[in-house]
């Protein structure tokens, strides 16, 4: 449903084509976790003297716009969309998103949904392409080699560049920042693969277990507390979060030699091999301008 799109956009390899990997860079990868509001990290960089690159996930955008922070402050600012489902649409149906569209590029997976696409292009955001990896490789089986034959074109005649997700926007970002940016340093907030113990839904609902549930081992195996002595806090993982975060991790502690991470969320579930974690404020102390 994608490919006349994709035939004619631009691919992500544009971008990777410009990226300078000798130079210096720095980007601020922005999720939509709890710590990002509790700890004012979006007042924090529009008051700030930050002007490397911005990198979004979709469901943040809104958010980011809404914060009083300028696309055109900063030498490039991106949106990623990598899952599949409708409702992604809503993020770029945001009036501010549509004032703003126009300033933003984004980085688009080859299987979002037609109608999220559309959205973006109707507020005006540059679209670039790039496939995520789903299935392991089988040869000419595989689902990604089939869909990168497929959208092969005139305008791509070499393909798309491809990348592994994680299974989710936020450490799709990461991996955008150095692998097609060749960004060397790349801040995460809002990235924190984790609930706060008590933090308050969205919903209304409080999502607490029953005593006789929550008492249990396979529970506490399935939904783990996990604490984070970077930061000295406590987070609950579901076993979705779980996956995620053994990911990100696993994924940091591969690239240490080519991307330093930081992460300044002051919160969540992000520590270990190859994660520097300071607070968010002495990140923009030491990268602004």
């Amino acid at each position: 449903l994608n490919l006349e799109n994709i035939w004619n956009d631009r691919s992500a390899r544009d971008i990777l084509a410009k990226a300078n990997s000798n130079e210096s860079k720095s980007a601020i990868v922005i999720g939509r976790g709890p710590s990002l509001i509790k700890n004012n990290h979006l007042e924090l960089l529009a008051k700030s003297d930050y002007r490397g690159k911005i990198i979004c996930s979709d469901g943040v955008l809104p958010l980011v716009l809404k914060s009083g922070i300028n696309p055109e402050e900063y030498e490039d600012f991106f949106v990623i969309t990598i899952d599949s489902q409708d409702h992604q649409k809503k993020f770029y149906e945001n009036e501010i998103v549509i004032k703003n569209g126009y300033k933003i590029k984004g980085i688009f997976s080859t299987t979002i949904s037609p109608e999220v696409y559309h959205a973006a292009k109707k507020a005006k955001i540059e679209v670039y392409w790039i496939h995520t990896l789903v299935d392991y490789d089988k040869g000419n089986s595989s689902f990604n080699y089939i869909s990168g034959i497929m959208t092969k074109s005139k305008n791509h005649k070499n393909g798309l560049p491809a990348i592994q997700t994680g299974g989710n926007a936020g450490t799709s970002s990461w991996v955008i920042a150095w692998s097609i940016l060749k960004c060397s340093t790349v801040c995460l907030i809002g990235i924190d693969m984790g609930y706060p113990l008590d933090m308050k839904f969205e919903d209304g609902i409080d999502h607490k277990f029953p005593k006789i549930i929550a008492e249990t081992e396979a529970f506490k195996k399935a939904y783990p507390i996990i604490y984070n002595p970077e930061f000295k806090c406590e987070c609950r993982q579901d076993p979705i979060f779980q996956y995620y975060s053994n990911a990100l991790k696993e994924f940091i502690k591969k690239t240490s030699s080519k991307v330093k991470t930081i992460n300044a969320t002051e919160g969540g579930t992000l520590f270990g091999d190859g994660i520097e974690c300071t607070t968010f404020r002495n990140f923009l102390e030491n990268y602004s301008k």
